[in-house]
């Protein structure tokens, strides 16, 4: 048993003991500063205090995941596609760290169990998923350096994950590739997208897509940016033979 596992066991609640065995199941290494990871799984509608009176969450400890995930991967990237440009790169680099894989990676690693909200989790967002990601690499970063952090990001990221193959074929925005082909091909695009909530609580926003002013898509959902790309896909697979042979 371990120095720190010895001091949870004098002097911590059982809450604290749990919390890193979960921990400890979860990164195969031991914490030695638990307070660090217990702050990437803290939201703020606790608005939990330091001993001097600062608020903490995971948001801080989200930015500095976030630039050591990029730096890992783009690291990984350089020496696996080494004639490949810096645009190519860039590009890979986003579609591994998108938003959208960061919330599957978070999911999938079940991560939303460990944290401590006064919301209930499934009214939090699905986004909650990949911040607390970020927010546990800088955790691991600050709590045991760099070598630990690109381990893990190595392990949880790159070896069930990164296949950049496939990765090249992946599309990370619906909206921006049916642009892109319009401008190409000299098409009108038009986007109309406007609040439609109606009798329901929660705001939704609705989306219209007209190509060479003929409408081909509709889309809804609870923010702008998730109705456009509901929208947009539907129109990439209206127009796919077309935009993959263009």
């Amino acid at each position: 048993m371990n120095l720190i596992r010895k001091i949870l066991n004098q002097s911590s609640t059982q809450d604290d003991r749990e919390f890193y065995d979960g921990m400890q199941r979860l990164l195969k290494f031991s914490p030695k500063q638990l307070e660090f990871y217990q702050k990437a799984f803290t939201h703020r509608s606790l608005k939990k205090v330091d001993k001097n009176g600062e608020p903490y969450n995971y948001e801080r400890l989200e930015f500095v995941g976030d630039a050591m995930l990029g730096s890992v991967i783009a690291s990984y990237l350089f020496i696996k596609a080494p004639n490949q440009s810096e645009g190519y790169l860039t590009q890979m680099r986003s579609k591994i760290v998108s938003r959208e894989h960061l919330n599957e990676l978070g999911k999938d690693l079940n991560l939303i169990s460990f944290v401590k909200s006064n919301i209930p989790k499934n009214n939090i967002g699905d986004n909650i998923h990949g911040n607390i990601f970020e927010a546990l690499i800088g955790a691991i970063y600050l709590d045991r350096g760099y070598d630990y952090c690109s381990k893990f990001i190595y392990d949880k990221v790159i070896v069930p994950y990164v296949d950049i193959p496939k990765l090249e074929g992946k599309i990370t925005s619906y909206k921006g590739l049916i642009i892109e082909w319009c401008q190409k091909n000299k098409k009108k695009y038009f986007i109309d997208t406007y609040e439609d909530t109606g009798n329901e609580t929660v705001k939704h926003f609705s989306v219209k897509i007209k190509i060479d002013d003929i409408q081909i898509a509709k889309g809804r959902a609870t923010s702008k940016k998730k109705a456009e790309e509901q929208a947009s896909k539907r129109v990439y697979f209206t127009f796919q033979k077309q935009i993959e042979n263009s």
